[in-house]
């Protein structure tokens, strides 16, 4: 692809990096945003420079939020004891538009996945069995995805906590096996977290 400009070919590979967009969407995407008022690219831009910058992640359950402590964790309404423990923050978008659960929540960051290198001590598996230790959580709902790489990290943390006074369960599998989470409707995630099953029952299925 030839560009008559290095200011629009930096542009446009910049833009080509973010997922599912190509060199030709990329390069529609700057064009429209060149034909748009200059103030509402650089607004784009500034949010995208500030979210960068100054997000974080929440000192207790690993999501993000613009605070040390995210808006769940500090409120008083939400059950502390039940915490569900998911791959990443979209999981958590995910469950929270359901309105289904109102508990804690755990980022693990990722699962388990000998073949793509990632092991437990690579994921926020550890700060969750001090909770578990600690005795601040008396149920974890496992709400990982249906795959082989999130059984293993199920099971991976069970084993970690099995010898401690704490329920352990799994969402109902009204989210069809090899399904991601972020991706089922909201009334199926719902009914998978209120119908949720005892973790050693999963074992057995």
């Amino acid at each position: 692809m030839e560009f008559s400009s290095k200011l629009l070919e930096r542009a446009v590979n910049e833009m080509s990096q973010l997922p599912g967009i190509g060199k030709r969407t990329a390069l529609r995407l700057v064009l429209h945003m060149l034909r748009q008022p200059k103030e509402q690219t650089i607004g784009l831009a500034e949010a995208l420079k500030t979210m960068r910058n100054d997000i974080k992640f929440c000192k207790s359950c690993n999501n993000i939020s613009d605070v040390a402590l995210c808006e769940i964790c500090s409120n008083p309404g939400r059950n502390e004891a039940m915490i569900c423990v998911v791959e990443d923050v979209r999981d958590v978008m995910a469950i929270e538009n359901t309105s289904s659960y109102k508990g804690l929540y755990h980022v693990l960051g990722g699962k388990i996945s000998p073949m793509d290198g990632i092991g437990p001590h690579d994921l926020n598996i550890e700060s969750l069995v001090n909770k578990v230790k600690e005795g601040k959580a008396k149920e974890l709902i496992f709400a990982l995805s249906s795959t082989m790489e999130g059984d293993t990290t199920n099971f991976y943390i069970y084993k970690q906590i099995q010898d401690y006074d704490v329920f352990t369960s799994t969402i109902a599998r009204g989210i069809s096996v090899g399904d991601e989470l972020e991706y089922a409707d909201e009334i199926t995630l719902g009914r998978s977290i209120v119908n949720r099953i005892p973790f050693e029952s999963s074992l057995k299925l």
